[in-house]
């Protein structure tokens, strides 16, 4: 039997991750405040707000070998960010130690956001994780309420998230904006497909008894800074574009983000950079005309 996979917040990523678990026999269950988005899916469907876990008990929720926590904050708020992660997470965490077969692992997707570094700095798993805004430390509070339990838990920091419907980036540059050359602005990127060929990679990883970190950071293998990136997109867009930093882009923290502890862990990239996987969505996305693809 292969084990059993429950993925809470079962959107564009569990869905993704969850197909490819089907794929090879495991039994996926997705939870989502409205579970009919998982219909003609495969993933067995149980509709549930976070918010009501309290008062249900060890029954909320099934049992499963591995738990994926990857809910998503509904609005950009502080209240939406302290409800989906530390008080969601840490509810989840109190129902799944409660069953008589807890899982053999707790991931938990989180974000390269908790990071404030703004100078351009080379950062890893043991670089602090000191930003300051309430998306940030809240994500963080989330994080170690995972590692500080009894349960058995990993932290994966995805960086900016891009793919299939991820397009916002393509349609700025589209319009004629490019982030200017001056300052530089690094930004770090995965590909969806990544962040779920990571997890499905760790889960892996721990049937076979090997150890993972309790923290990896998912991020492709070449962070870039930003203009060099919307001007490769200018070039397969082939449209003339304009420097500029006017809404909807804005200021940000800019850092560098190092890969090797996943890359050492045997994870291969199927998009190893911004190029591979861009060209994928302006492709599939029917962003090119026939002759530019």
């Amino acid at each position: 039997m292969k084990p059993s996979v429950l993925i809470i917040g079962c959107g564009d990523i569990g869905i993704t991750l969850g197909r490819e678990l089907l794929a090879e026999g495991h039994s996926v269950t997705g939870v989502r405040r409205h579970a009919d988005a998982l219909a003609g899916t495969g993933i067995t469907p149980l509709a549930l707000d976070l918010n009501t876990l309290d008062d249900q008990g060890a029954d909320a929720l099934p049992e499963a070998d591995y738990v994926i926590y990857t809910v998503s904050a509904d609005r950009f708020e502080e209240s939406a960010y302290q409800s989906a992660y530390p008080d969601g997470l840490k509810r989840v965490l109190g129902v799944l130690a409660q069953h008589k077969t807890p899982p053999k692992r707790v991931f938990f997707v989180s974000s390269t956001s908790v990071y404030g570094q703004q100078e351009g700095e080379i950062i890893n798993e043991q670089s602090p994780a000191s930003a300051q805004s309430f998306s940030g430390l809240l994500m963080r509070e989330a994080e170690q309420a995972l590692l500080d339990h009894e349960l058995p838990g990993t932290v994966v920091r995805f960086s900016g998230i891009y793919g299939p419907g991820r397009d916002r980036l393509i349609r700025q540059v589209a319009e004629g904006r490019v982030a200017a050359i001056t300052p530089e602005i690094y930004s770090n990127r995965i590909h969806r497909n990544d962040c779920t060929g990571i997890l499905h990679h760790l889960i892996k990883r721990q049937e076979r008894g090997d150890t993972l970190e309790p923290l990896y950071l998912g991020s492709d293998g070449e962070p870039a800074t930003l203009h060099a990136v919307m001007s490769w997109l200018a070039g397969q867009l082939k449209v003339e574009a304009t420097e500029t930093m006017q809404s909807p882009l804005r200021r940000r923290a800019s850092k560098r983000c190092d890969n090797g502890r996943v890359v050492a862990s045997g994870y291969v990239f199927q998009y190893p950079s911004f190029r591979e996987g861009y060209a994928q969505v302006l492709r599939e996305g029917g962003f090119l005309t026939p002759a530019q693809a």
